[in-house]
């Protein structure tokens, strides 16, 4: 009698765990390999939109500092002497270019013809080629010197420096003409370019006054530039993706 000897059985017959367990691990690469290009697609798409808020923030850095440069230039042209300070991102009017005496908070006669003209070079210029898409806010800032006053329009120095800086803002608004008028004038999100606001003595360029010179220089408007910066959303958004713990910009 002839017996057939039958072969051995496949491998995978004989060990039903093996060819389970190799699915699994070809399985667990195909996910490793889409889960990588899914992050790397992310982390793509961040360095994207990173790359693009830095460089909407660097241009608008420059949008500021040559509107600053600017308006001093333009002035100087006129014999209008301002200064630039905090890093380009004020222009700086001393008291001796709008005349407020001390304890008075309006322009005095014989300066409102500067102050016009600091009113048209500034709305000249900021609405060149479409710097105002930059922007965020322009603020009016007034300030007094550290001497206690108490007279009108009340709330001592801080109502003093406020009407000082309200002063200038509706004086701009009745003689500048109606193609350059300030009050007219939107950030990107549609609200008003221009505000005003008062320090009061609490932010002095002399610290430590003693002579009337002191007192004059800190009787000042300051006319701060801010810029368009990502919306909180938007940090929240690329934090998210990053994972990082704070992604809130720091003014």
């Amino acid at each position: 009698m002839r017996f057939i000897r039958q072969s051995s059985a496949p491998v995978d017959e004989e060990n039903p765990y093996w060819v389970s367990f190799s699915d699994v691990m070809a399985a667990l690469v195909v996910i490793f390999i889409l889960a990588s290009l899914v992050l790397l697609t992310q982390l793509i798409k961040v360095r994207t939109e990173v790359d693009k808020e830095m460089e909407h923030l660097k241009k608008a850095e420059e949008v500021r500092r040559t509107i600053v440069e600017d308006v001093v230039e333009e002035l100087e042209k006129r014999s209008i002497e301002v200064m630039v300070a905090e890093n380009h991102s004020v222009i700086r009017i001393p008291n001796d270019v709008l005349g407020f005496r001390s304890g008075k908070f309006s322009i005095d006669k014989q300066y409102l013809e500067t102050a016009r003209k600091i009113g048209e070079v500034l709305a000249v210029v900021i609405q060149k080629e479409n710097r105002v898409d930059y922007l965020d806010t322009i603020f009016i800032e007034g300030h007094t010197d550290n001497r206690a006053f108490w007279g009108p329009p009340g709330k001592g120095n801080w109502g003093l420096s406020t009407f000082r800086a309200i002063s200038l803002w509706e004086y701009w608004g009745q003689e500048i003409s109606s193609d350059l008028a300030l009050n007219n004038l939107r950030n990107r999100d549609g609200k008003p370019l221009f505000s005003v606001s008062g320090y009061a003595e609490t932010r002095p360029v002399v610290e430590d006054q003693k002579t009337e010179a002191d007192y004059e220089i800190n009787r000042r408007i300051d006319i701060r530039i801010t810029i368009r910066r990502p919306e909180r959303e938007d940090y929240d958004v690329l934090k998210g993706l990053l994972g990082a713990d704070d992604a809130t910009p720091q003014n």
